[in-house]
């Protein structure tokens, strides 16, 4: 009996285009849909098994080998550095993580040996892109609303994703500077590249085939 191949999908803005993905290589499941409520799909004829998760949970899902297969932004492998393989950029969900401020702040040079409060759903990146600059931060992690925190005098600039920028000039806040761009990646966990080595590197290369690699 064949074990199933158990892929990691994200809830999310990258959820719809995951779900596309697999179905243009077979793997699909009719009530699989972005509002979908239940969590977890088999595809009998695939060897698979889809299950539908946070995505700030697939790198761990992955890592830890209760998925052998995962689909996640680069901003959040950036973030978490998983010990997962990372063989495809998916070239979907694009977005950038950027350093934004209130219009109009002050950027003397006095600025740069001032500790500053940053808010940000990314302390990690943020810490080391701070310390590549050799600027004093103090770094405020949100789980929220992340563009409010300057508007009330939580912090003094913000580190987020942006895709258009909208939600940036819609609290007027501007991007300083662009800390990392991000798409969707695959990513595979370790021990499943040589337990499920056939099945695992057939998916891969079927995906490679599909987006054009």
């Amino acid at each position: 009996m064949t074990v199933p191949v158990t892929i990691a999908l994200p809830k999310g803005r990258l959820l719809s285009d995951s779900i596309a993905l697999f179905q243009r290589i077979g793997i699909g499941h009719p009530g699989l849909t972005p509002h979908a409520r239940q969590l977890s799909f088999s595809v009998a004829g695939a060897a698979a098994q889809l299950v539908i998760v946070r995505d700030v949970d697939v790198s761990t899902y992955v890592e830890y080998g209760a998925a052998d297969l995962g689909i996640v932004g680069k901003d959040r492998l950036l973030e978490q550095r998983p010990a997962v393989y990372e063989p495809i950029d998916l070239r979907f969900g694009a977005c950038r993580i950027v350093l934004a401020e209130p219009s109009g702040a002050s950027r003397s040079a006095s600025r740069r040996w001032t500790t500053r409060r940053v808010a940000t759903k990314y302390p990690n990146v943020t810490e080391r892109f701070f310390l590549r600059k050799g600027i004093p931060v103090e770094i405020i992690k949100l789980s929220g609303t992340i563009e409010l925190a300057p508007l009330v005098g939580l912090a003094d600039q913000v580190v987020d994703v942006v895709q258009t920028g909208a939600t940036l000039r819609a609290h007027q806040l501007v991007e300083v500077e662009e800390l990392a761009r991000s798409t969707a990646r695959l990513i595979v966990n370790r021990a499943s590249l040589k337990t499920k080595y056939r099945r695992v590197h057939q998916m891969i290369q079927q995906l490679m085939d599909e987006i054009g690699e």
